[in-house]
């Protein structure tokens, strides 16, 4: 019984438009990109500063002449 209450609460397609069309409502077309590229940028670094020191890329030695 749980599992079909899961599945009924994952919105389908008409929701999804709905849902789009809100978000356009409220914060307009311009807004969004730049909505979504501190989202992506926040989630780099989230991922960035979870990984252990061993396994963060290191950066390259200068070369002295």
């Amino acid at each position: 019984m749980t599992n079909l209450f899961f599945i009924a609460a994952i919105p389908g397609g008409a929701s999804w438009v709905l849902i789009i069309v809100a978000v356009l409502l409220l914060f307009g077309g311009k807004k969004i990109p730049e909505l979504m590229k501190g989202l992506g940028q926040g989630m780099k670094e989230f991922k960035k500063a979870t990984k252990p020191d061993d396994e963060q890329p290191k950066e390259p030695e200068k070369l002295s002449e």
